[in-house]
């Protein structure tokens, strides 16, 4: 086994910190001492579940040394008919199961469309049903944690099947992954919210995708309440699109921290105020002038 020293960036400590998978944090320091992934079951002694597991991991966190490409849906959406629903029902026990699954977990009959809908899912995205349920739950899980008691429909279901046979989340291992980041990005969320002093609502659309941004910069708390102090100072509350300037400028100058923002608030001082000399002051130094 390779072991050299390294140089890990704090970025991407703080992923892996966030993960809370010890797997997934020794793989990552197996593969960046230069080691062969493919040794890494026999070498670190995992079994072919962990290593699964911390592999998904680390593709979710964008760590993999070579990222899966893409999954790409060709064709058109099929479009299924009662008959093509029924025939499924009679000759499919897999998907007989996954409709009696599917209906306790949103605790309600599927109808015919929805059945379509659920089909695609086997036939057209190639989805596992096992991991078609994962995707259900979370759906569901998620809707409550945003304050909605009503169960998913199909049509909200279906957005997320898609991105996930998108993104080639087709294992447990790859669901559990991605749940796991998932939940550690609303945990980081609501945090970000609790700064910014934004309590008893969900954010807007537009909100969370700055929100997004701002988290993806990976900036730390601290410097985080900073933006969110100068913005307050300067337009008198919170201004998104104001904060989002803030953040973007220290980014592109490479601050990370408290103490690199006020740094280089140092180097750049703001330009001296300029203005037109009254004709008393004119006078006067006119007057000075003529005196040496």
């Amino acid at each position: 086994m390779n072991i050299q020293n390294l140089h890990i960036d704090a970025a991407d400590l703080r992923k892996l910190f966030g993960t809370a998978s010890g797997d997934a944090a020794l793989l990552y320091l197996y593969i960046r001492s230069g080691n062969d992934s493919k040794k890494a079951l026999e070498e670190l002694h995992f079994t072919s579940t962990r290593l699964s597991c911390a592999e998904a991991t680390l593709r979710q966190l964008g760590l993999w040394p070579e990222e899966a490409a893409p999954v790409i849906l060709t064709g058109e959406r099929p479009r299924y008919s009662e008959k093509d629903v029924l025939e499924a029902v009679e000759k499919e026990e897999a998907f007989r199961l996954l409709r009696g699954e599917v209906q306790r977990l949103l605790g309600r009959v599927l109808n015919t469309e929805d059945l379509k809908i659920l089909l695609s899912f086997i036939h057209y995205l190639g989805l596992p049903t096992e991991v078609i349920a994962v995707i259900v739950t979370f759906c569901k899980d998620r809707a409550r944690m945003r304050g909605n008691l009503r169960a998913p429909s199909l049509r909200t279901i279906e957005k997320e099947a898609y991105h996930w046979a998108e993104q080639g989340i087709d294992t447990l291992e790859a669901a559990a992954a991605y749940i796991q980041l998932q939940n550690h990005r609303s945990s980081q969320l609501h945090l970000l919210m609790d700064i910014l002093q934004i309590r008893g609502r969900n954010l807007t659309p537009a909100e969370e995708k700055l929100a997004n941004t701002w988290m993806e910069m990976d900036f730390p708390r601290d410097v985080i309440a900073l933006a969110y102090e100068r913005t307050c100072l300067n337009t008198g509350g919170m201004n998104w699109a104001y904060m989002n300037k803030i953040l973007t400028r220290w980014q592109e100058a490479g601050f990370k921290t408290v103490a690199q923002v006020q740094a280089g608030d140092r180097k750049t001082p703001g330009k001296p105020s300029v203005r037109q000399l009254d004709a008393d002051e004119q006078a006067a130094i006119a007057k000075l002038l003529q005196e040496v």
